[in-house]
């Protein structure tokens, strides 16, 4: 897959969301950490724009991009022109081109097996809704390890060295219960 534009050093992610899913788009960031401390990931969304600057041109630049798009999938996502017609529709383009995967992270109930996403691999890897389970953090954590899966994809195919000294052999066990911890 070749990127337009990657850090060699990190794999750009977009979050594509509305704007009632804030707090969970909140709560991905802070498990996406780690992978931010380690310059493995960068990320950008639409709060990161500074006073003056043109919102649909930054919007734009960044989705343009990114190496990995995030949908945030809720009914507010869906509801939403501008997620669905326009930030949508360019993931799914570029994906399509081999510009960057888009993975689609379902946050709240909602009937998505038609959208033009639907046959992409969603996360978490059992489609049930991020607030649907007994546990967020498991959820969460789910959706980190198949973002990291797709980053260590990004740079295995652009012949780059992700800075994480972790490799498949350590992951053979995905984590899918809390009977089998996880260590990133």
């Amino acid at each position: 897959m070749s990127l337009d534009a990657m850090d060699s050093n990190s794999v750009e992610i977009f979050y594509s969301y509305a704007s009632e899913d804030e707090r969970l788009r909140n709560r991905l960031e802070k498990h996406l950490s780690i992978l931010m401390q380690q310059e493995f990931i960068s990320d950008w969304y639409n709060r990161k724009i500074s006073a003056g600057k043109e919102w649909s041109t930054e919007v734009n630049a960044h989705l343009n991009t990114a190496g990995l798009i995030l949908l945030l999938i809720s009914p507010d996502f869906l509801a939403s022109d501008y997620c669905y017609s326009i930030e949508m529709k360019l993931a799914l383009e570029r994906h399509k081109q081999g510009k960057a995967i888009v993975i689609p992270i379902i946050l709240r109930p909602v009937v998505w097996g038609n959208a033009p996403f639907a046959s992409l691999q969603a996360l978490p890897k059992n489609h049930i809704p991020i607030t649907k389970w007994p546990n967020r953090d498991e959820a969460f954590l789910n959706v980190v390890i198949g973002i990291q899966e797709a980053t260590e994809t990004l740079f295995q195919n652009n012949k780059k060295v992700p800075k994480t000294k972790q490799t498949e052999s350590d992951n053979q066990e995905k984590y899918e219960s809390p009977a089998q911890p996880y260590i990133l």
